[in-house]
């Protein structure tokens, strides 16, 4: 039992310590980061960046909160958001953003097409003057008539780029033009696109999908087509108006890009027991893919080849690409989801897609990356992607080598993010 002497003098000690609780649980209270992403849900890539970075966010700041704040979760988007990450909180009301703008530490700008979530950015920095990042866009986004002149960028996104504690981007293209521009970011660096670390799975339906069709696993490849410009006019509730410009360069570009495929389709048919599936990024490539490369196959070859008459997720997307021998085509998020995975992939682009394809290159693909404005690239198209069906072994290598760099790219970047919560 104390002394009531030696209580009274212990108390003051006592009580001092008891006034340092709070400032105790206030350092030690966890750290909070709004992440702005989720632009869009009818393309499997733009759905691809959120549970991407959500999932670095979770590998190497396990104890941070994060908070999404997205543009769109609609179209079973949220469910599978919500399935593979119940601790992350949707930001979907305007109270909802007043409270995360407040409590929140550091707002982080997700991969995508371009600094697509600028005026959100605006807002927080002007708000509360709290800390922000960007974390791997192509910049500035948008491509210029002429392929010899440079797009300059936007003045608000110089502005913001220049207040960020990092603006990281997802080809090398975008960081050279950041940096020959007026954008003076303390770090500037290359960030493989968030999309490289998805790991949702839908393996049911993928499953249930190849069985009924008669696509066996490592025993198929998967091909996507692609038109110059998305025709969003044609996806129903997207209120796109018709763009006849972007139509008729569509029309007069589309059996010249969609052709290599093709003939992929057929020589890998042909010389090897491969089958092809033809899937779609978007939702309109389901019908693209039927027109433009499943109705145009010679008759032996449509033998050996499946259409996907609908639209998937990305879910059940990565497990149907992680049973296949590999991917080719004209998109690039497809394939990036692959080379997350280990699995073999060919990208084609063209000049409409901005410099976002140089990141192929970036990660040690240089000889899968295709230039559909150069002839000579048109020409080695279909060899490659038959070499890859038929050396799998190698393939598979040259496809986990350049994992292994995008892995250790991660693991710095993030390192950013720690270092400006800390």
């Amino acid at each position: 039992m104390i002394d009531r002497r030696e209580f009274l003098k212990q108390t003051p000690a006592l009580i001092s310590l008891l006034a340092t609780i709070p400032a105790l649980a206030q350092m030690q209270k966890s750290k909070s980061i709004v992440l702005r992403s989720s632009w869009q849900t009818v393309n499997i890539g733009d759905i691809g960046h959120t549970p991407g970075v959500l999932r670095l966010l979770e590998q190497y700041l396990p104890d941070v909160e994060v908070r999404l704040w997205p543009s769109s979760v609609d179209n079973g988007v949220e469910r599978l958001l919500r399935s593979r990450f119940p601790k992350v909180s949707i930001i979907d009301s305007a109270e909802k953003i007043k409270a995360a703008i407040k409590e929140c530490d550091f707002f982080l700008h997700g991969s995508g097409p371009s600094l697509v979530g600028r005026n959100q950015m605006e807002q927080w920095y002007k708000e509360t003057g709290k800390p922000f990042g960007v974390y791997g866009i192509t910049f500035p986004g948008i491509y210029s008539q002429d392929p010899n002149v440079a797009v300059k960028p936007e003045p608000l996104d110089t502005e913001l780029l220049n207040k960020a504690r990092f603006a990281l981007f997802r080809d090398s293209v975008s960081l050279k033009l950041a940096k020959d521009s007026e954008v003076k970011c303390p770090v500037m660096e290359f960030c493989p696109d968030g999309a490289f670390a998805v790991d949702v799975r839908n393996d049911a339906k993928a499953i249930e999908f190849l069985k009924t069709h008669g696509l066996e696993e490592g025993k198929f490849m998967c091909v996507i087509p692609r038109q110059r410009f998305t025709p969003y006019w044609e996806i129903a509730g997207k209120n796109t108006p018709f763009n006849q410009v972007k139509d008729n360069r569509n029309k007069a570009m589309r059996e010249h890009d969609n052709k290599p495929l093709r003939d992929a389709i057929i020589a890998v048919t042909r010389e090897t027991g491969l089958k092809i599936l033809i899937c779609p990024e978007d939702e309109t490539q389901v019908k693209l893919g039927k027109e433009i490369l499943f109705d145009k196959l010679p008759a032996d070859v449509q033998a050996k080849v499946v259409w996907r008459d609908r639209y998937w997720l990305t879910d059940e997307a990565v497990s149907t690409y992680i049973r296949s021998a590999g991917l080719f085509g004209l998109e690039m998020h497809s394939p990036i989801m692959c080379i997350g995975n280990g699995i073999p992939a060919v990208v084609g682009r063209f000049f409409e897609q901005t410099s976002k394809g140089f990141m192929w290159q970036d990660i040690g693909l240089r000889d899968w990356l295709f230039n559909m404005d150069n002839e000579d690239d048109i020409t080695r198209f279909a060899p490659t992607v038959l070499w890859i069906a038929k050396n799998p072994k190698q393939a598979r290598e040259k496809a986990n080598a350049a994992k292994a760099f995008v892995e250790k790219r991660q693991r710095q970047t993030m390192e950013l993010i720690k270092d400006s919560l800390s």
